[in-house]
């Protein structure tokens, strides 16, 4: 049995759990920052960081308490190096470290990203190969694995992510910040009744494209405020969630058809969307060979339970670090060479 302390702080939430085997979360504490930053609608980096001083030994007492484990209980100490906020980034790192250091533990380095897709491992073990969906307010990709660790880009967005186009029609809609959520039940309120375009629908290839529907969804109201109209904000809502969902199903749905994997993972914020779990669900029926495993809605967020998840993969594979591990803001996984991937 493999027990790890995970630290969380590379955007707007300080968190830090306590994980066995990479599959049981034994405590995850989140201190949330969303009301401090609300009022500017979107993360300021000086204020979370701030937030984040306050709040890491809090969580720190607080996951051990939960867990009910004392220091000499862990194998090691797994922590969030990138991608993020530089100054979050630091904090949650330097507080790793130290009680690495105090405990003569060793230090794990995680890729936030890949700790989005191994807490699918929190609702069922991941088969590989696998393809994960990777939805959040800073990054949408499609990403293969042949096996853990082993990260490969197959496609992402060339400019907006989905979680920040939710959040950018959010504003437009005077929606609370992160606007997903809202967006996804003014949604099932409504109809879909305008046809939004979807970016290189066409074009082969697995990559996305957001910033398109974004203009276009501003441009429909400004259009119809010129004009005098009243657009139904559920069924506007309904149209920009229908042609996000059509454009990550369908690069899904043609990933799952040129690589053939045992699991597809749903991971990152808009991975809570119930509109998405629905499509993608529904898009299984075809693949019947592939274990459809979303992230649990819990732990779609930022959270250290999931790093807790990638850092037992990074344990196992005796992936340490020294002291002197520094953050890496612009961490992300390699692009895949599709010339030289085995499709059969």
């Amino acid at each position: 049995m493999t027990t790890l302390i995970a630290f969380e702080s590379s955007a707007d939430e300080t968190s830090v759990a306590v994980v066995k085997d990479g599959q049981t979360v034994l405590s995850n504490a989140v201190a949330t920052q969303i009301n401090s930053h609300q009022r500017f609608g979107g993360i300021v980096p000086e204020v979370a960081s701030r937030h984040h001083l306050e709040w890491i030994t809090k969580t720190l007492d607080i996951a051990l308490a939960d867990a009910k484990v004392q220091p000499e209980d862990l194998d090691g100490v797994a922590v969030t190096y990138g991608p993020g906020l530089v100054g979050s980034l630091l904090v949650g790192l330097m507080g790793a470290k130290t009680f690495a250091m105090a405990h003569n533990l060793p230090l794990i380095p995680v890729n936030h990203l890949a700790g989005h897709i191994a807490a699918a491992n929190f609702n069922r073990s991941i088969v590989f190969p696998a393809l994960a969906l990777m939805v959040s307010g800073g990054h949408t990709e499609l990403v293969l694995m042949k096996e853990p660790n082993d990260f490969h880009i197959l496609g992402e967005t060339f400019d907006d992510a989905a979680g920040e186009s939710y959040d950018k029609v959010g504003r437009l809609l005077n929606l609370p910040y992160p606007a997903g959520k809202a967006i996804d039940e003014l949604a099932h309120q409504g109809q879909v009744t305008i046809d939004f375009p979807q970016a290189m629908a066409k074009e082969a290839g697995y990559d996305f494209s957001f910033s398109g529907l974004k203009s276009a969804v501003i441009n429909q109201v400004h259009n119809a405020e010129q004009r005098g109209e009243t657009i139904k904000e559920e069924d506007l809502a309904a149209s920009f969630q229908a042609a996000v969902i059509k454009a990550l199903v369908g690069r899904t749905k043609r990933a799952l058809t040129d690589f053939p994997v045992k699991s597809l993972v749903l991971a990152g914020g808009v991975a809570a969307n119930s509109g998405l779990r629905a499509a993608l669900t529904d898009l299984m029926d075809d693949f019947p060979a592939v274990d459809f495993i979303p992230v649990p809605k819990q732990y779609t967020g930022d959270n250290a339970a999931m790093i807790g998840a990638a850092g037992y993969w990074n344990y196992e594979d005796k992936i340490f670090a020294d002291l002197d591990l520094n953050t890496n803001p612009g961490l992300d996984f390699p692009l895949a060479d599709l010339n030289q991937q085995d499709n059969e």
